[in-house]
This record gives structure tokens, sequence and C-alpha cells, in this order.
């Protein structure tokens, strides 16, 4: 495959871009008060009903569509899109079976819990907080790095394609910057911390599309294609169902995280319907 500096730099910047807006939700994150507990679960609802819309909207049908494109025959494409769905969701279990379990938000408290007092109430929840905002970077961190590399071929196949999916990844980046950068912010006080975590989880974007363009760009297929674009919806979705709304109802009310959830679907909805018509 033969593309020209300018085309291999448009779609290196392209892909750049879309995952550094983890720094704009962190930024955005920034503006909350450290006890707003509120804006804490309706950002995290916001972040689970994008990634939850992107990857059964447009990721899914979009690996489909590519390993459609092979001799595999319909049938056998949805299968392994399938297959690869849920691997992306084994893969991502995995990981969160490896992270220490310092306190997991969503499990059922013990009984000896019901004798702490007010101070180790607050040091179990910046835990808990703590914890969930580490797996976010690091699920995070991994569903990036297959998008990066989907994003940066993507480009170099089909700008207009190419620019579609960066806007995509980057609006729901933004609410990943604040899943990411809102908890361990809650937990620790730091701002400094709470960027550098969401900034580097955005940074595996354009290491994947550097992997692209020296390891896959001379032989990536359709194939290959899709079942990274497939497992990257896996991901995404078990983070979102695992992590994010779990938490997000322990600390806010029922209504207020499907408000949150909602919200963050018809964001994604109408910016793929609207945005990529620009381009």
């Amino acid at each position: 495959m033969d593309f020209s500096t300018s085309e291999i730099l448009f779609a290196f910047l392209l892909t750049t871009l879309a995952g550094l807006s983890t720094g704009i939700g962190s930024a955005i994150a920034f503006f909350a008060k450290k006890t707003n507990e509120t804006f804490l679960s309706i950002a995290l609802g916001f972040s689970a009903g994008v990634m939850i819309y992107l990857s059964f909207i447009e990721i899914f049908p979009e690996a489909l569509d590519s390993l459609e494109q092979t001799s595999m025959g319909a049938q056998t494409a949805y299968l392994v899109t399938t297959l690869a769905f849920f691997g992306g969701i084994a893969l991502t279990a995995m990981i969160d079976r490896l992270v220490p379990n310092v306190a997991n938000p969503h499990e059922i408290r013990d009984i000896e819990e019901m004798e702490e007092t007010p101070d180790q109430e607050e040091q179990r929840k910046a835990k808990a907080l703590m914890r969930m905002g580490v797996f976010t970077a690091l699920a995070i961190t991994l569903h990036n790095f297959p998008e990066g590399i989907a994003t940066f071929l993507a480009a170099l196949e089909n700008p207009a394609l190419g620019v579609s999916i960066a806007i995509a990844v980057a609006i729901h980046n933004i609410p990943e910057g604040i899943a990411v950068s809102v908890p361990i912010y809650y937990a620790t006080g730091s701002r400094k911390k709470a960027f550098l975590y969401s900034f580097l989880s955005g940074l595996a974007e354009p290491v994947g599309a550097l992997v692209a363009f020296f390891v896959l760009t001379a032989f990536m297929t359709p194939t290959l294609f899709g079942i990274v674009f497939a497992s990257v919806g896996g991901i995404m979705v078990y983070l979102a169902l695992d992590e994010l709304l779990p938490t997000a109802e322990k600390y806010g009310a029922h209504h207020r995280v499907i408000y949150g959830l909602l919200a963050g679907m018809a964001v994604m909805a109408f910016s793929l319907l609207i945005l990529p018509a620009w381009f």
C-alpha cells in the first residue's frame, strides 16, 4: 500500500486529535465541585450512553459490513463479528480480574461495613472511586488502541470516512475523559493526577496509528479490520455495563443516571447524523 506523506500525516493528525479529546472531558470535569455527586452520576451515565449507542449502532454494523466484503458469506461474517464482539468483552473482563480489587463500587457490602465510622466510609468511597477511575483508564486505553488503528487506516483509505469516524470517536472520548478524571479527582483531590490519567488514556490512539503504519498497513484486510472493530464494541459495552452504570447508580438517583444515559445516546445519535455530512 503506497500513500503520500501528506495522506499519512493527515491520518495521523486526525487520529491524534480524536484521541486527545479525552483531555477536553478532563478539563470540563474540573468545573465540577468536589462534593457534587450528582454531577458524577450524570457524567458517568452520559459516558455509558455514548459507549453503548456507538457500539451497537456504529461499530458493530461497520465491523459486520467489513467482514461481509470477504468471501466468508453473510452468515459466517455475522458469526465472526459476534465472536469478536464478545471476545472484546472477555478481554476487558480479564483486565477487570487483574486489576486489584480495592472495594469494587458495585459489589454487595460486607456486614462488617455497617460498623465503619464516617472517616472509614469516606476512605472506602475514595478507594472505590480511585479503582473505578484507574480501571476506566485501563479499559479506555485498551479500546483506544484499536480505535486508533481503525481511524488511521480508514483515513488512509477514505479521508471522508476517516473524518466521520474521528468525529464520532472524539465526541465519545470527551465523556470518556470525564469518566476517567472525575472519579480520580474525587478520590485524590488532585487535578494534575486526574488530567494525567485522562491524557495518557487518549495517547493510546496515536500509538495505535503508529502501529498501524509500521506493522499493519502491509497486510491489513477487511477481515482483520472487522475483527478489530467488533472487539472495540465489546470492550465499550462491558465498560459501560459493568463499571460506569453501577458506579453512577451508587452516587446518584436512579432517574438522573437514566437521564444521563439517554442524553449520551442522543448526543451520539445527532452527532453521527449531522456532523459527518459536513465533510
